[in-house]
């Protein structure tokens, strides 16, 4: 069963032309819906103001990627790859908690089941742990990531893949 994006929303493949407005959109939402678990300089080492373009552009390219979004606006994406990796899902706040997250990871989920992998995994961070939890992944481990001098703390989170 997938879930339905909201109303007028689209799920649509990634166009490299996509890259500055996701990286936007990654930066608006770790700016503006991490404030509760990450701390000023925390949301500045995880999402600097000023993108490395490069990077991200290798990154995207190396992932599969779902946009969900309605004519030029993008309500949100979803990285992952077919070891199980999900790498990405990120909204915009303007489209925070309306069923987007839930309806990308749902489109992700089934073509990661279609492409036969069984077991999925994502290094959540506490803002998305509670998300994943509620789509069946549990916590395997505590995690720290260090950027420059700052730590991010996240969870390395799993699922087994149930046959339909």
């Amino acid at each position: 069963m997938t879930t339905p994006l909201p109303a007028a929303f689209n799920l649509r493949a990634y166009q490299p032309q996509d890259l500055p407005a996701l990286v936007a959109l990654f930066q608006a939402s770790v700016s503006q819906l991490t404030t509760e678990h990450y701390d000023a300089a925390q949301r500045q080492a995880w999402s600097p103001e000023v993108a490395d373009m490069p990077t991200w552009q290798t990154r995207l390219a190396s992932l599969e990627l779902f946009i969900a979004g309605k004519g030029q606006v993008i309500a949100g994406f979803i990285g992952f790859s077919l070891d199980g990796h999900i790498d990405l899902l990120y909204c915009a706040p303007s489209h925070a908690r309306q069923g987007v997250a839930s309806a990308l990871y749902a489109a992700a989920e089934q073509r990661l089941r279609e492409g036969g992998v069984r077991e999925l995994f994502t290094e959540a961070s506490l803002v998305a742990q509670a998300f994943f939890a509620s789509q069946g992944f549990s916590v395997q481990q505590a995690q720290t990531v260090t950027r420059g001098a700052v730590m991010l703390p996240r969870m390395l989170m799993g699922k087994t893949l149930e046959p339909r």
